[in-house]
């Protein structure tokens, strides 16, 4: 029963190549660039390229179980070749607002991705994440040159969520049985504010990190300098809502593993390091 993990490279992929291993169970790494993955020595890695048909069927090969990310150009060719291939369960890493009917560029994406899954007739689990802790390491550089986060919304609320919660939610639906079928909300358990995850950052490195209020033009030019400006736009939608209304935790990791999801806190002092000046 190998599993392929899919977007070897992204933080969740690792996280869950590593809890699989260590539970036994034969793991294959997939992604555009296998070998700048930052995977343990003796992990399988091979080319798999979700916009490149060409890739599937050497990725796929002996495969029974496979998680999966949402592609913006759609997953439908890759889980038409994993059905024939004879994959069983499809561990889908979606998002928390997915919706195919939505205007909202992301939530489409995600949704259409669900559809393309469900369409397969292969069994599927759907787990969809809020706003990912990790998204917060765009502020590192600032904070190790200069020890300030910089941000429109300092009051913007949210539920960040540890990648680690991600994966073991993703290697209990992939290894046991009474998943399938299941939508899963993955958020951290406490709203905290933008400025709050400064001052955790800070707590964490042991020195004080600013929080600076931002230009929000020169915000949306960062935005847009790695992705789309539609994309950009519900990223600042999105975060000006959540100063009032923001998307409430949810306790689905505790549920589903039987643990406590991670803080904030806890995320920042796991990657410490990522914005400490020197590694102490």
């Amino acid at each position: 029963m190998t599993i392929l993990v899919t977007g070897a490279r992204g933080h969740v992929a690792r996280s869950l190549v590593q809890r699989l291993l260590a539970t036994g169970q034969p793991v294959r790494a997939a992604g555009r660039n296998p070998g700048a993955a930052r995977l343990p020595a003796g992990v399988e890695t091979v080319l798999c390229d979700l916009a490149d048909p060409d890739t599937f069927d050497a990725a796929l090969a002996g495969v029974t179980r496979v998680f999966l990310y949402a592609e913006r150009r759609g997953p439908d060719d890759f889980v038409t070749r994993a059905a024939t291939a004879g994959v069983e369960h499809i561990v889908l890493l979606s998002a928390l607002l997915a919706d195919p009917a939505s205007t909202d560029a992301i939530s489409r994406m995600h949704g259409d991705a669900e559809q393309a899954v469900a369409r397969s007739g292969i069994a599927w689990t759907f787990l969809r994440p809020g706003p990912f802790a990790t998204n917060t390491l765009q502020w590192a550089p600032s904070v190790r040159a200069e020890g300030v986060v910089r941000d429109p919304f300092p009051d913007s609320r949210s539920a960040p969520v540890h990648e680690a919660d991600i994966a073991a939610v993703a290697a209990l639906a992939l290894t046991e049985p009474g998943h399938e079928g299941a939508t899963y909300p993955l958020t951290g358990p406490e709203l905290v504010s933008r400025r709050r995850q400064a001052e955790l950052i800070g707590e964490a490195i042991g020195r004080p990190v600013r929080f600076a209020v931002q230009d929000l033009d020169e915000y949306r030019a960062e935005l847009s300098a790695w992705t789309t400006p539609q994309v950009a736009e519900v990223v600042i939608k999105e975060s000006a809502a959540a100063v009032d209304r923001p998307t409430p935790a949810t306790d689905t990791v505790e549920k589903v593993t039987g643990r406590p999801a991670r803080t904030y806190g806890e995320w920042a002092r796991d990657h410490a390091e990522d914005f400490r000046d020197e590694p102490s």
